[in-house]
């Protein structure tokens, strides 16, 4: 397709518009959960059964028999099949929302009347965080979704002295509020350590997410929380839930490693303006207490949570927080059911609820 997205009226919706459907990859790598990986496909149809009431599942699997397993489970489960679909496309981890498609939409006019000329997608480079070198199968899969649906795709890419140079984002790093604003980090998409874009400076990317998400201003906050296997994916920190509105979380305890960057966060949050130089409503959403397995601390974050069409999962870790954080999402989401799900088994893979699903919005 000729043009940018942003020349072609293109932007990334937010994720509490509304949704044609979610994504996700069925568990199939015992390895990304060693030692506990059995209650894995549970926590999956306890997710899914939850998304089928309210909007339509895609489930990416590896093979015919991947697919036989997992519908055994959503049907032991008691998920609504009607609103469940099964794609046969291998992946090497199930971690969607960084390795799946970004979508972008455009108003339906006279001339585009159809899914197929609204909504289109992104396809980033993904690999692996720049930690792993088993990446290959799922950075094909933002390709085979935009064929599976017949919608077109841009591969964003940039110009360096080497050549054209296609730009690595995973979904986890960014979040947007649907009307031009983007959060991201800066120790995941500017740190050196990183090494997802080698060079790249900040005016590079937010070039980058202007003309391919329709992004005007983008808020960079500091650094993730300890745990965090991607270096600072802003999905486990600070989150739209509204236009003007941004749940944060923070952590009070001065002896918590996550104290001083949470409040740096919070500080750069409340300095922040919006595109008519209005301050933002921000939320403080607390922290659970330390998860620790096998001597290593998990990165569980209430901010985790997935909005779905009337709708909110919220991960929990059977701890005192849990009621606070879902009481909190409850008022900030008034319009929707907030529902939460036990994630301590899920987390020993480094990633709960958004990280697991990516929305397709609806036309």
């Amino acid at each position: 397709m000729e043009g940018t997205p942003r020349e072609l009226s293109y932007r990334m919706p937010a994720e509490f518009e509304p949704h044609e459907a979610t994504w996700i990859a069925w568990p199939h790598n015992a390895e990304d959960w060693p030692g506990k990986f059995q209650p894995i496909p549970w926590v999956y149809a306890d997710i899914v059964g939850h998304l089928a009431r309210v909007e339509d599942v895609r489930i990416l699997v590896d093979d015919a028999a991947a697919e036989k397993r997992a519908r055994n489970t959503l049907r032991a489960a008691g998920a609504n099949p009607a609103r469940v679909y099964f794609h046969r496309e291998p992946t090497d981890r199930v971690w969607t929302r960084d390795s799946g498609p970004i979508f972008v939409r455009k108003p339906i006019t006279s001339e585009a009347r159809s899914e197929k000329d609204t909504i289109a997608v992104t396809n980033w480079k993904f690999n692996a965080w720049a930690k792993y070198p088993d990446w290959h199968l799922d950075d094909k899969v933002p390709e085979r979704v935009a064929e599976l649906l017949g919608i077109s795709q841009w591969e964003p890419t940039i110009e360096t002295p080497a050549g054209a140079h296609r730009v690595v984002l995973e979904g986890g790093s960014i979040d947007v509020n649907g009307a031009g604003t983007l959060i991201t980090t800066e120790e995941c998409l500017l740190s050196e350590v990183q090494q997802r874009n080698p060079g790249m400076r900040r005016e590079q990317l937010e070039q980058v997410f202007h003309d391919y998400l329709g992004i005007d201003r983008v808020l960079w906050m500091n650094r993730g929380i300890a745990g965090d296997d991607t270096h600072g994916h802003v999905d486990d920190i600070t989150r739209f839930v509204g236009p003007n509105t941004i749940v944060t979380v923070v952590e009070p305890n001065a002896g918590d490693e996550n104290h001083l960057p949470l409040e740096e966060n919070l500080e750069r949050l409340r300095s922040a303006r919006n595109l008519d130089g209005k301050a933002f409503e921000i939320i403080e959403l607390p922290m659970p207490p330390p998860v620790v397995f096998r001597g290593q601390r998990l990165p569980a974050s209430y901010a985790n949570f997935y909005i779905a069409n009337d709708l909110v999962l919220v991960p929990t870790f059977n701890c005192s927080a849990d009621r606070r954080a879902l009481n909190i999402l409850a008022e900030a989401f008034p319009s929707r059911e907030v529902v939460g799900v036990y994630c301590g088994d899920l987390i020993w893979g480094l990633g709960a609820l958004h990280c697991m699903t990516q929305q397709q919005p609806a036309p």
